[in-house]
C-alpha cells in the first residue's frame, strides 16, 4: 500500500506571512481610497484577490470592475514584495519537511500565489527538501476551488483520498473537502478550532511542531 501524500499550503502554513498579506492589502485599498476593516481582509486571506475582492468591495458599498480588481492585485503584489525579505518560516517548517523526506513520505506545496512570489517565499525556508511546487499560474481556478490540490495529488501520484492537505485557513479546508482529501488544519493563520472544525477539518493542531509530534495519528509513523 502506498504511503499517503501530504500537500502543504504555503502562506500561514509554512511561512509566517498572513499578517503581511493583510497589511499589504490594507495599504493597497487605503491608497485606492477604499476603506475596509483589516479584520475583514484577514478573513479572506487564503483566497486569491480576484475571488474575494468583488464580494468585499460589494459588501462595503463600493463599485468595482475587472480592471479595478487587476489594478488592486498588482498593487498588493508590489506592497507584499517589499516585505518578503523580512518573512520568517513558521517554527518547525524545515524540520518537518526534512523529517518527511527521511521517512519517504511524499509531499508537495500548493499555493494561491504566483510562481515568482512563491519562489521568493520558499527561499525563506532554509535547507528545504525538493518537492513538487504548484502555484496559481498552474491552474485556472484558485482556492477554495480544489484545482491546486488536485494537481498536487497528481504530481505525487496519489488519489485525492490518499492525501492529507495541511493548511491554515477555512479556504484550505474547504478545498481539501471538495477534492475528498482529509484536511489537517493549523491555527497559525488566525482561525480557531471551532471555525476550522466547522469547515470540515479532520484534525486541528496548534502549529507544525505539534503536527510533527502527531504524525502517528495520521498513520505516518514518526
Amino acid at each position: 500500500m502506498k504511503t499517503p501524500g501530504i500537500i502543504f499550503d504555503l502562506d500561514g502554513t509554512l511561512v509566517d506571512s498572513v499578517y503581511q498579506h493583510v497589511a499589504a492589502w490594507n495599504e493597497t485599498l487605503r491608497t485606492a481610497r477604499l476603506q475596509i476593516a483589516q479584520w475583514r481582509i484577514h478573513r479572506a486571506i487564503g483566497m486569491s484577490g480576484s475571488l474575494f475582492l468583488p464580494k468585499l468591495l460589494r459588501d462595503e458599498g463600493h463599485r468595482h470592475s475587472q480592471s479595478l480588481i487587476r489594478r488592486l492585485e498588482a498593487s498588493h503584489q508590489k506592497h507584499f514584495d517589499k516585505v518578503i525579505r523580512h518573512i520568517a518560516p513558521l517554527p518547525g517548517a524545515g524540520e518537518l519537511l526534512r523529517l518527511l523526506e527521511r521517512q519517504s513520505v511524499p509531499f508537495a506545496i500548493a499555493t494561491s500565489g504566483d510562481a515568482r512570489q512563491t519562489k521568493r517565499l520558499l527561499a525563506r525556508i532554509p535547507n528545504r527538501p525538493e518537492c513538487p511546487i504548484l502555484t496559481a499560474d498552474d491552474v485556472e481556478s484558485a482556492k477554495p476551488a480544489p484545482d491546486l490540490f488536485n494537481l498536487a495529488a497528481q504530481k505525487l501520484e496519489r488519489e485525492p483520498e490518499d492525501c492529507f492537505v495541511v493548511g491554515d485557513s477555512v479556504w484550505d479546508v474547504l478545498a481539501a473537502r471538495r477534492m475528498k482529501a482529509a484536511a489537517v488544519a493549523l491555527r497559525t493563520g488566525g482561525f480557531n478550532d471551532h471555525e476550522l472544525e466547522g469547515s470540515g477539518a479532520y484534525r486541528v493542531y496548534a502549529d507544525l511542531r505539534e503536527l510533527a509530534d502527531s504524525l502517528e495519528q495520521l498513520g505516518l509513523s514518526r
